[in-house]
């Protein structure tokens, strides 16, 4: 299984503590928005369930803690001659729009979601005042850039941490979101970020329309888990988007030494891995290939898709979406300049390895570890054996484990902070609970799995999707956590009471905040040493 096809995995488990059960797709909530009732007057104006944005009313749902407005549409369907077209503007309505559940996810496998007409975002926010300016977080879901969507992350634990507005946004996934192909280049807009270039209209949105829910839109900060976080560095380099946020949180995403992960491709190869494609669906001819395109139906797209699929579509790096690699830019300086949190946990590729272990019905064995090694390392692989010696390790699943965490994950991502940190103000950290609740359907591989990519998203967010399985002091840690992210939200900085220091890192350093529960759970922790990063140095 690619690392493309493992991350894509995550969004389909919900985690658990103490019940069994088989890995469950997550449900998405695929009622679109209807218009009803009369034009807004003065009166209902007044009403906190109803806000007036550039396109239309809206009436969401309020409670006593909160306001929330659903499904909102920040940009055109891209459906028709829209299909692979950048991001056009939301058609105004009369009268008041129901906000109260969220819009179509967008097309992906695993949910019942077919909908190309899935540009909503989700607006939450706590009880406001006239003239009220708080500051907005902007969450970007992940999902390998195939699945996910952004009413899967209710802002429950965040707002009751500081009154900050949270909005979640849904864009184009899988081929229709990220297909390269020469036919569908439009200028100097090279194909293949559409998804990317929707996440950009939805800060715009923000940029436009957030005051009128008792949002700033001078204190935006943007964030995002696994192909979120991939998003918020596509972003952070992006002409279009300079200016739209003040701030980023990067979680298990590393910008720098990104290889390994899906997040993006020289636009070469993502056209080639296009073009095979549209041979696949029946459109080869270059002169037409455009328009046959958008005539392939949803479901042949979404089936080329699927894990057993060797098509994939990562976005290709060219034009004016993603002029330039994340990585390059970010270590250059030739970014959006902006305070940064970046982190990841510590056991990220468990998961994966824990997947692997699940659909090929049982446990790695000595001869499998061997045999990974050589596949993803070539001739390196008898040192990187050497440094890893399945006696040191419980079984193969561990072992491999280890290895494809610190290559392909930890020390990319303490590249990533060193090279945020000579340009901006940089906070770095690991997720360390060792035992955080599993996701349902994982509880019965071979070893444990301690914390895995993903496991940190239960301390964020609790709802349907996260359900709240969390231990009195998991519940602490998460408490703490959420105070760090709606402090950095809010200001940028993250001294405050109730949660240790966290020192802002330095370029040259190792040194990372360790969040784990427990006394003395939160500490400083040398990542290249936990990681063996001077060894991967050489092996890059």
């Amino acid at each position: 299984m690619s690392s493309r096809e493992l991350v894509n995995s995550t969004t389909t488990l919900r985690p658990t503590k103490a019940y069994p059960g088989r890995i469950l797709a997550l449900v998405a909530l695929a009622v679109c928005a209807t218009v009803i009732g009369p034009p807004a007057t003065a009166s209902a104006a007044a009403d906190p369930s109803i806000v007036t944005t550039e396109t239309g009313t809206v009436q969401g749902v309020v409670a006593a803690d909160r306001r929330t407005f659903s499904g909102i549409p920040y940009a055109a369907p891209p459906i028709g001659a829209l299909r692979w077209k950048p991001p056009q503007p939301a058609p105004a309505w009369a009268g008041i729009r129901d906000a109260g559940e969220p819009g179509a996810p967008c097309a992906q496998p695993n949910v019942p979601s077919s909908s190309e007409d899935c540009l909503y975002l989700n607006v939450t926010t706590p009880p406001v005042s006239k003239g009220t300016r708080l500051p907005v977080l902007v969450w970007i879901h992940g999902g390998s850039l195939t699945t996910g969507a952004g009413s899967y992350y209710p802002a429950t634990r965040l707002l009751a941490a500081g009154p900050i507005l949270l909005v979640t946004v849904n864009y184009r996934l899988g081929a229709l979101g990220f297909l390269a192909h020469p036919a569908l280049d439009d200028g100097a807009a090279k194909s293949g970020a559409y998804g990317f270039a929707d996440q950009t209209a939805a800060l715009r949105w923000v940029r436009r329309n957030i005051a009128a829910f008792g949002g700033d839109p001078g204190n935006v900060t943007l964030a995002g888990e696994s192909a979120g976080g991939g998003s918020t560095c596509a972003q952070l380099v992006s002409p279009a988007a300079a200016g739209l946020f003040q701030r980023a949180i990067i979680q298990s995403a590393p910008c720098v030494n990104a290889t390994a992960l899906p997040w993006w491709r020289p636009l070469a190869q993502s056209e080639s891995l296009g073009l095979r494609a549209a041979a696949t669906f029946g459109c080869a001819d270059a002169a037409t290939a455009a328009a046959c395109l958008r005539k392939v139906p949803v479901a042949t797209l979404l089936a080329a898709a699927t894990p057993s699929s060797q098509i994939a579509f990562p976005p290709g790096i060219g034009g004016d979406v993603l002029p330039e690699d994340p990585g390059v830019a970010v270590s250059s300086g030739r970014f959006n300049r902006v305070p940064v949190i970046h982190g990841g946990t510590r056991d990220e590729h468990r998961l994966f390895v824990a997947l692997q272990e699940l659909s090929s019905g049982r446990p790695m064995s000595a001869d499998d570890y061997t045999t990974m090694l050589r596949t993803t390392f070539g001739t390196d692989s008898g040192a990187i054996l050497a440094r890893y010696p399945l006696s040191r390790f419980g079984s193969p699943s561990l072992a491999a484990a280890t290895v494809l965490t610190d290559a392909g994950w930890s020390c990319p991502a303490l590249r990533t902070e060193q090279a945020f940190a000579k340009w901006v103000p940089t906070f770095a950290y690991e997720f360390a609970d060792a035992n955080a609740p599993v996701f349902a359907g994982t509880e019965s591989v071979s070893f444990p799995q301690a914390a895995y990519h993903a496991a940190e998203l239960q301390y964020l967010f609790a709802g349907p999707v996260f359900p709240d399985v969390l231990s009195p002091q998991q519940t602490r840690l998460s408490q703490q956590m959420v105070r760090y992210w709606v402090r950095f939200t809010t200001t940028g900085t993250l001294a405050g009471a109730g949660s240790p220091a966290w020192p802002r890192f330095s370029p040259g350093s190792t040194q990372v905040l360790s969040l784990a529960p427990g006394a003395g759970g939160i500490k400083g922790a040398d990542l290249s040493a936990a990681h063996n990063c001077a060894f991967w140095a050489r092996y890059p």
